[in-house]
């Protein structure tokens, strides 16, 4: 329990202590601390009551009095009667260790630096199964500056119990996880993660407490009283977005009748997808449906499943881009920040209406995963993909795996750039692993300028691996992780558990 600043002042017998402390008419209150768990076994909540309006407050911590790893800062705006209480969740911790932690703290008038306290973090429950990590550096004379950091992985497992969201540092250990199911887990800018189970999306902080809570049932209802008529709601899944304005931008998939499409004769229930603008009271304020915008009957992975999309990206000029995973395409959709009409302003892939310079067919993406725009400038754009090669159009026309005697499937990590105003693409850079990896998937730049990108099943349907390469011509292998047991759909690093800080190793 935290002491009162008054009850302190009257335990302390010498003026020297009492100036100290700031006890009578001193300038200087330090702040109270306690340390206590969470939940999360391997979370501390740091509380800090102070009596200083506009104090910013962060904790450093570590297996030692070096410490090396802290959280990021956080803000109370005034103070109330009595002292006001600031929480600091500390995570990033290993399983059964005693960890060293001392927060740090400004406002106004002064600064304060709290004494060295331990923490001793609990076990991961026995009921919380994790498949086993492996990390290695094949090629350490390739090894170019430490980018730091750590992975932040979306597990999946069709045996129960496993965990879905969990943190590794670079060796391998878990530091962080999150029970529940979860396909996948993002890290957002204020600190807290989303979560999705197929019913609802929900946001969770470090210990994962939930902070917001959306479901399928509670759209279905605003999507009716918003005038939209496609619905109910099938499942959220894949990915979700949270723009600067605080709304959500949700993907789902629904049903929708067809007669007589091509190669489906009768009536063929296909599965499509929507997406949908929540504003922060869960309101539907904008909604999109593939099935008013493409043709039904471009179904290149065969019916129901029509569109399968897997990733969202919101541009810089306030749109959207959507990668539709069984079109073999990323669409850019007017979006105008809420206020366009959902029209697709252009189809980047084979068939769409972009031209591939210099390069043949087969190498556009295709059955892609995780678009992310690494830079733009004017017109132009360099994207990262993960391509798939699910059907891959050789020369010949020919799709790979379509036959016996068809060509071999492979995925690539890949670069693309593209210019919107002539409708020009160009294939930047690709390294091939030589594996295929039929599902799943992610690919970015790291801060040293390395390439990181995960294959889901590169071997079975339980085996994943995760690879940093040289962004050269002849890309080495830096770092690689290897996970057995369960398969990772997304794999990909993140400078530490809270934005704006990274963790060097």
């Amino acid at each position: 329990m935290l002491m009162s600043q008054r009850a302190v002042c009257l335990s302390v017998g010498t003026l020297l202590i009492l100036a100290a402390l700031g006890c009578g008419s001193g300038n200087y209150t330090p702040p109270l601390t306690a340390i206590a768990p969470t939940t999360n076994p391997l979370v501390a909540q740091y509380s800090i009551r102070h009596f200083h309006p506009g104090l910013t407050a962060w904790v450093e911590f570590g297996l030692d009095t070096t410490y090396g790893r802290q959280t990021s800062v956080l803000t109370d705006s005034a103070a109330v009667p009595g002292g006001q209480q600031l929480n600091i969740l500390v995570a990033g911790m290993l399983p059964k260790k005693t960890y060293h932690m001392r927060a740090h703290a400004d406002w106004g008038t002064g600064s304060w630096v709290d004494q060295d306290q331990t923490f001793t973090t609990g076990a991961i429950p026995t009921s919380a199964l994790l498949p086993q990590f492996a990390t290695s550096r094949p090629t350490p004379t390739a090894a170019t500056p430490s980018a730091g950091g750590v992975e932040l992985l979306s597990l999946v497992s069709s045996l129960p119990g496993y965990l879905n969201a969990v943190v590794t540092d670079l060796q391998g250990n878990v530091i962080w996880y999150c029970p529940g199911a979860s396909t996948p887990v993002k890290q957002l800018l204020n600190g807290h993660y989303v979560l999705n189970s197929g019913a609802d999306w929900k946001e969770v902080d470090l210990a994962c407490n939930t902070i917001r809570d959306v479901t399928t049932t509670e759209l279905d209802q605003s999507l009716q009283v918003a005038g939209y008529s496609f619905g109910p709601l099938v499942a959220f899944h894949h990915d979700m977005l949270v723009l600067p304005n605080g709304h959500w931008i949700i993907l789902a998939n629904v049903y929708k009748e067809f007669n007589n499409l091509v190669g489906y004769p009768g009536t063929t229930n296909v599965l499509g997808d929507v997406l949908m603008d929540i504003d922060p009271n869960g309101n539907v304020v904008w909604a999109w449906s593939a099935f008013d915008h493409l043709d039904v009957n471009r179904h290149l992975q065969g019916l129901p499943d029509w569109t399968h999309s897997n990733a969202l990206v919101y541009t810089d000029d306030g749109n959207l881009l959507l990668s539709i995973r069984h079109q073999s395409w990323i669409i850019k959709i007017d979006y105008a920040n809420g206020t366009g009409a959902g029209d697709i302003v252009w189809k980047l892939g084979d068939e769409g209406d972009f031209t591939l310079l210099g390069s043949e067919t087969n190498d556009w993406f295709y059955a892609e995963h995780y678009p992310n725009v690494l830079s733009t400038s004017g017109s132009q754009s360099t994207l990262a993909i993960f391509d798939n090669g699910n059907l891959r159009i050789d020369s010949s026309g020919v799709a790979c795996g379509s036959t016996p005697s068809a060509p071999a499937c492979y995925s690539r990590a890949t670069m693309f750039q593209i210019d919107e105003n002539t409708r020009l693409a160009t294939l930047l850079w690709q390294y091939l692993p030589g594996y295929y990896s039929n599902w799943g998937g992610s690919i970015d730049t790291l801060g040293n300028g390395d390439v990181e990108f995960n294959m889901s099943n590169p071997f079975n349907e339980a085996a994943s691996e995760i690879l940093e390469v040289t962004h050269t011509d002849s890309p080495q292998i830096v770092w690689q992780m290897t996970i057995n047991g369960v398969a990772s759909y997304r794999g990909y690093r993140i400078p530490s558990l809270y934005p704006g800080v990274t963790w060097q190793q």
